[in-house]
């Protein structure tokens, strides 16, 4: 009964938290354009605070000043034509990677991933409307809550126990069909062809891959959360690693996928 409690005793401080995020994060994408935009960029800068504290923690003010530059490209980048836009994003890892003295590969790469997918998602939201970047968020929603319970509900083989301790192959794949029925709604109700399911599926499994990189740079450095910023979740590379993978996917296969209008 001991183990069974302490399984779920994170529950109600996580469902809070979540159910806060939730609402501040539809309002931003509801409002889209300056409200977006300037959201996604704190997001973004908040990040990247986040991943020099983990990877340099003895250096406070680098990670302030690394938090403040991304925040500020995030910002500015989508004002800016494409061709512009990709340099100043990519900047921020070259300048860090100049202030670190460890984990330099990691830095960069991950920075890049944060700005790219901030980049991503305001893209969706100013390109495609309301109504398809709700689907991108639904999708790592579903993923993770669906995924979350029926790990804890089914149990069963872990996925990776030395990076992800509870990660279970049960709610990986339930994360999957989560995605899927949000991926099925979507195709009834916009009319887009039946292969949005595989799509759904596909930014699922992004979203899980990118779960996973946040788990194994923490593990690396020895850090269960990487920050308290989040009651229940720690902090916002714990809460939106999903969604880094998931927009940075949607970013490299967009030209490919047909989105029917009208939603948005």
């Amino acid at each position: 009964m001991g183990a069974e409690s302490e399984k779920w005793a994170d529950l109600a401080v996580r469902l809070t938290s979540g159910a806060a995020m939730v609402l501040l994060g539809l309002w931003g994408v509801w409002m889209g354009g300056h409200v977006f935009h300037a959201l996604v960029a704190l997001i973004c800068g908040l990040m990247i605070w986040e991943l020099v504290r983990m990877l340099q923690p003895r250096n406070p003010p680098v990670a302030i000043q690394l938090g403040l530059l991304g925040g500020a490209v995030a910002g500015a980048a989508i004002y800016l034509p494409v061709g512009f836009a990709l340099p100043i994003l990519i900047a921020p890892a070259l300048v860090g990677f100049g202030q670190l003295t460890q984990n330099r590969a990691l830095y960069m790469v991950f920075t890049v991933l944060v700005l790219l997918a901030g980049f991503g998602m305001m893209s969706v939201r100013d390109d495609l409307g309301f109504g398809w970047m709700l689907w991108l968020v639904l999708v790592v929603v579903a993923t993770d809550v669906v995924g979350y319970f029926a790990g804890r509900m089914i149990g069963g083989p872990k996925f990776w126990p030395r990076v992800s301790p509870k990660k279970t192959w049960a709610g990986t794949a339930f994360g999957w069909v989560g995605a899927a029925a949000v991926g099925a709604y979507f195709v009834v109700t916009t009319g887009a062809g039946a292969q949005l399911v595989g799509v759904s599926v596909a930014v699922s499994m992004a979203s899980q891959m990118g779960d996973i990189a946040e788990s194994a740079i923490k593990r690396r450095v020895g850090i269960k959360d990487s920050s308290n910023l989040i009651p229940g979740h720690g902090g916002l590379l714990d809460r939106f690693d999903g969604m880094l993978g998931a927009a940075v996917f949607l970013l490299i296969i967009g030209p490919f996928i047909a989105f029917p209008p009208g939603i948005g």
